[in-house]
This record gives C-alpha cells, sequence and structure tokens, in this order.
C-alpha cells in the first residue's frame, strides 16, 4: 500500500492530480487509513500510470475514462481503442498542420522586421493589423 505522496512520486503525477483523479472517477477513490490518510494498492499506481501515459500522449480525460472502461474487459474487441486512438491521431495531425502554418508566418513576421525602434517594429505592426499577416494562419481564426 502506498500513500498519496510516495504514490504520487512512483507515477510522477502530482497529488492536486491524483485527487482531481480520484473526484471525477477515473482513478478509484482511495482507501482510508485509520488516520485517515489515503492508501493505494498496486493496482491504483497501475491505473494512475496508463492515466499519466495517456495523458503524455495528449489524450482527453474522456478518451481516457472510455480506453479505461474498454480495458477492464480483455475480451472487449480492440476496435474501440482504435477508434479512439486513430480520432486522436487525426487531431494531432489538425495541430501540426496549423503549428506549422503558425511557424511560417512567425519566419515570415520576423524576417521583415529590420527596425531598430518599437514604432517601426514589423512584429508590433503585424499584431496590430492583422491585414499584415500572411494566409497561413488565418485559417485557424
Amino acid at each position: 500500500m502506498y500513500g498519496i505522496g510516495r504514490l504520487s512520486s512512483l507515477a510522477n503525477v502530482k497529488i492536486p492530480t491524483i485527487r482531481y483523479y480520484e473526484e471525477i472517477n477515473i482513478l478509484p477513490e482511495a482507501e482510508r487509513s485509520s488516520g485517515g490518510q489515503r492508501r493505494y494498492r498496486q493496482s491504483d499506481l497501475e491505473r494512475l500510470n496508463f492515466i499519466r501515459h495517456a495523458r503524455d500522449l495528449g489524450l482527453g480525460i474522456e478518451d481516457i475514462r472510455d480506453l479505461l472502461r474498454l480495458s477492464e474487459n480483455g475480451e472487449n474487441p480492440c476496435v474501440d481503442a482504435d477508434r479512439i486512438a486513430a480520432q486522436h491521431l487525426s487531431r494531432i495531425k489538425d495541430k501540426i498542420k496549423h503549428l506549422r502554418r503558425l511557424e511560417k508566418e512567425l519566419k515570415r513576421i520576423v524576417s521583415h522586421c529590420q527596425s531598430e525602434t518599437i514604432g517601426d517594429c514589423y512584429v508590433i505592426q503585424s499584431l496590430a493589423n492583422h491585414a499584415l499577416c500572411g494566409d497561413e494562419h488565418k485559417e485557424g481564426l
């Protein structure tokens, strides 16, 4: 059994985050010691590691909740987990495309900035007047 501090350390998850995961029911409520301290099992650590890894990959809480539900029965078909992962991958690819457009626009803005004073700074002017920007990042607005 682990106290919350030890669980936090082992899983590399902050204590308030562990409490939050309990609150939203993706981590089971911990057992309590006679002194009222939270006590966690090895299975709680494994579940928390699953959640942390999924969060590291950018999955949202609802996707994680669905994947945890699916993982509770080893006989469930993998197609549902594959669908969740494929949808997330698609969202990530869209974000990467958007970030590349932003990168291109920022490079353009920076390359135009040759002035020595803020009054003539192209970065400041571009941020103040969207018409000076290229089309690369306007799709996301």
